[in-house]
């Protein structure tokens, strides 16, 4: 799965900056951007102020807050060079993605205080796209970029958003811009950057939509795996996720992580919920390592760390996992992390984990 951040990045900007060029002889602060209190030229601004406060903090690798600075325009800017402001934080912000190594993570208030690079890019295409809506609503200007671009934004940052027949009307519904047939207007949203839980000598990063996509046609998901990696069951586990987001059912974090060794970056395996916690808050685990990582402890950690934070919700109060019988490795696995044997069946055994 390559890293297209960047590339559509680019693209967005270049969609931006081709439609408000057509109505650069207008005074755009003297007309609202659509639904928003803000003008055009405020609006149009705030686009750049994006665009360069993501870029700051993946390249700075800010880690508790935004990287303190405000850019202003020169006094007397007219539209055309507030056009080319929005070019050149564009242009800043797609180099600083392609050039981020993977495995760096910056800060971003929400949900879980950090994003990768794709995640970054995904921000920050959301807020061109949303906002050049709205500067073209209010100009009375055509807009709709191409699909690959909401595509792009849904299948990263809005998980919990089941997808629609098409992705432009879905991520502006998605953002209280539009309407969708059978849905409620949204009134409040947020994005949803992925999860990730340190474990030791690993991390679990939470697998998108978009690289469980790529997982289950063959691709690596945007992960650099060992050798022998990913192993049937991640791409199985993904497949499932993968159906539940298209169902409007899945919750992000109660999906699928890969986990990503700390030393070198490089996932050796999966492991993942099979849905969310029923309503008597059992919640199934299940997991697989790539063979060349067996028998190095990786498992154990991993699903320490992921019932830890499991219990610390108030949702969960049970964790279980079926294991064939002849699995003596997995079971051993389980054994350690605090599971007990609960009863077995033609299927296998069961193990329990209480909070």
């Amino acid at each position: 799965m390559r890293a297209w951040g960047g590339n559509r990045v680019q693209e967005a900007v270049e969609g931006c900056v081709a439609v408000l060029r057509t109505a650069v002889d207008r005074d755009w602060t003297a007309v609202r951007a659509g639904r928003l209190e803000w003008n055009c030229h405020e609006t149009a601004f705030h686009i750049a102020e994006d665009l360069i406060a993501y870029a700051a903090n993946l390249a700075g690798r800010a880690q508790d807050a935004y990287v303190p600075f405000d850019i202003t325009l020169d006094e007397g800017t007219d539209n055309t060079g507030l056009l080319q402001v929005i070019e050149t934080t564009g242009a800043l912000f797609a180099a600083t993605i392609r050039t981020t190594p993977r495995e760096v993570r910056a800060f971003h208030p929400y949900p879980f205080r950090s994003a990768n690079r794709e995640g970054f890019a995904a921000m920050g295409i959301a807020e061109v796209l949303a906002h050049t809506h709205d500067i073209a609503q209010g100009l009375g200007l055509a807009y709709e970029p191409p699909a690959v671009l909401p595509e792009f934004v849904l299948t990263h940052i809005f998980p919990h958003v089941q997808p629609g027949p098409d992705h432009w009307r879905t991520f502006l519904w998605a953002t209280g811009r539009g309407d969708l047939p059978g849905r409620a207007p949204v009134t409040e949203w947020r994005w949803h950057n992925n999860l990730v839980i340190p474990a030791g000598r690993l991390t679990l990063q939470g697998i998108t939509p978009a690289s469980a996509r790529d997982l289950v046609m063959g691709g690596d998901g945007g992960f650099d795996w060992i050798e022998g990696g990913p192993f049937d069951g991640t791409r199985e586990a993904s497949g499932f996720m993968l159906k539940a987001y298209e169902g409007g059912l899945h919750r992000p974090e109660f999906g699928v992580f890969a986990l990503v060794r700390r030393e070198d970056g490089r996932a050796v395996g999966g492991m993942g919920f099979h849905g969310r916690p029923d309503e008597e808050g059992r919640a199934e685990i299940g997991y697989d390592l790539a063979e060349t990582a067996r028998g190095n402890g990786y498992a154990t950690e991993a699903l320490r760390a992921l019932s830890d934070w499991a219990f610390a919700r108030d949702d969960v109060h049970t964790l279980f996992a079926t294991i064939d019988r002849a699995n003596h490795p997995s079971q051993a696995v389980v054994t350690r992390a605090g599971f007990r044997q609960v009863s077995e069946d033609e299927e296998g055994l069961a193990f329990e984990l209480r909070r």
